[in-house]
């Protein structure tokens, strides 16, 4: 949207190129979540099932595994040989253990691709909003670019805050740290669209 702005557009075409690149990028997120995270499930579906073998045709060594992970997070070996040994009695507790510190994975962070996309490409859309919207209220490009300019930088400003729930960082570091790469990006866009008004 910056760019087109400062390419020099109106309005009017700065809210077609910012819902085009809206949908554009949403469909993108999209698809491309659903093909990452489907062939991350069949990948590791692929693995679950070589370690079912495993598990039938290899136990011993799989139990060897099981005391050498154990034992590489510092669990003595005698609490080592006890944990291996109630693990050994149920092969889905076995196999849970397994796909967690072998592959790293917990059976409930698992993701449905379809679910996947769909919120990968629906925050998209609410993403692109604050820049977008204003553009449909105002007819100048400016006044539009300044409404966008602000809900942008709230929302940027509240994502950075919001992500501190998670890190445990600074709320205002964090927000201000995405402030001011956004800033960053939206200037260059602007210097962009600028030096191709003057180009073309």
């Amino acid at each position: 949207v910056v760019a087109v702005v400062g390419g020099g557009l109106g309005a009017e075409a700065v809210l077609l190129a910012g819902v085009a690149a809206a949908i554009a990028g949403a469909i993108s997120m999209a698809a491309g979540e659903y093909i990452a995270t489907k062939s991350q499930e069949e990948v590791f579906e692929g693995e679950m099932e070589l370690e079912r073998e495993h598990l039938k045709y290899h136990r011993e060594v799989e139990r060897n595994e099981l005391r050498e992970m154990f034992g590489d997070m510092g669990l003595d070996a005698e609490n080592t040989e006890r944990v291996v040994q109630a693990l050994d009695k149920d092969d889905e507790a076995m196999m849970r253990v397994m796909m967690a510190l072998e592959f790293g994975v917990v059976e409930t962070e698992r993701r449905n691709p379809l679910a996947a996309m769909a919120m990968s490409g629906l925050l998209f859309l609410a993403g692109a909003m604050p820049s977008i919207v204003p553009f449909a209220l105002v007819d100048s490009a400016g006044d539009g670019l300044l409404i966008a300019a602000i809900l942008s930088g709230i929302a940027l400003f509240g994502v950075g805050v919001l992500k501190t729930r998670a890190t445990r960082t600074n709320p205002w570091r964090s927000g201000f740290e995405n402030l001011l790469i956004a800033a960053g990006g939206g200037l260059i866009a602007y210097l962009v669209g600028s030096a191709f008004d003057v180009a073309v």
